[in-house]
């Protein structure tokens, strides 16, 4: 029998750590939906509390109505005692009686809806304060959540994973290698194309000033300066 008690204990706290882990893994999900029904509560509250307003609104119109019953069969009660109508007087007595009584159960309802009105309003604003702070909670515990959630992915990548972190930051290097291999290649070839091919060629002619564009630019603007100096000549003879 005390093996079955261990095994039966064994099962609670197994099933006590399995429904505990599933609701730490939906704790927001349920959390977020306590708060929409605390919401939707609270838009119930709203409704009873309009309909108690309305109640307090029609309260305060039928007392205002019963006061002037009151007021009329007053004056009809001492109209009757002017014309010497005893019995008449007293029957309209009755009446106004009744409508004070009746304006008095209204009084006091009215008072009770004012009552329940301002209880319901404060009720109201204190649930909707307490939602606004959950949804704040709610909201700081999915960021926290989030950072979480990176933090040990770069953790998981950095130490278990950091196989792999390591093997893309070697291929970066030698891709950084080649293409610095190739840039001193690009360099090199450049340069040795200046000392032994076409380029160096080219440098030895200008340097020897054989087919310089700049030479033969000069040597024009020379004829042009003898043409000009052979036509003035010319011009002067003739003068002359």
């Amino acid at each position: 029998m005390s093996v079955i008690r261990k095994m039966m204990t064994l099962l609670r706290g197994s099933a006590r750590e399995i429904s505990e882990s599933v609701l730490d893994a939906n704790a927001t999900r349920i959390y977020e939906q306590e708060i929409l029904d605390a919401k939707h509560s609270i838009d119930e509250a709203r409704a009873s509390l309009t309909g108690v307003m309305a109640k307090e609104m029609q309260s305060a119109r039928e007392i205002e109505r019963l006061k002037k019953e009151v007021e009329r069969y007053e004056g009809l009660a001492l109209e009757a005692l002017e014309k010497n109508q005893e019995g008449l007087a007293e029957e309209v007595a009755g009446r106004v009686g009744a409508l004070e009584l009746e304006l008095e159960e209204q009084s006091k309802a009215h008072a009770a809806y004012a009552v329940q009105v301002v209880k319901l309003k404060d009720m109201i604003k204190s649930a909707e304060a307490r939602i606004r702070e959950h949804e704040r909670e709610i909201a700081m515990a999915k960021t926290t959540e989030s950072v979480y959630r990176a933090t040990r992915s770069i953790s998981d990548t950095i130490g278990s994973s950091g196989s792999k972190l390591l093997d893309a930051r070697q291929s970066l290097e030698r891709i950084k290698q080649r293409h610095e291999d190739l840039a001193d290649r690009m360099q090199a070839a450049e340069a040795l194309d200046k000392e032994l091919g076409h380029k160096a060629l080219e440098a030895k002619l200008a340097e020897a000033g054989i087919g310089n564009d700049g030479d033969r630019g000069r040597k024009a603007l020379e004829r042009i300066k003898a043409k000009r100096a052979a036509a003035a000549q010319e011009t002067a003879e003739k003068g002359e």
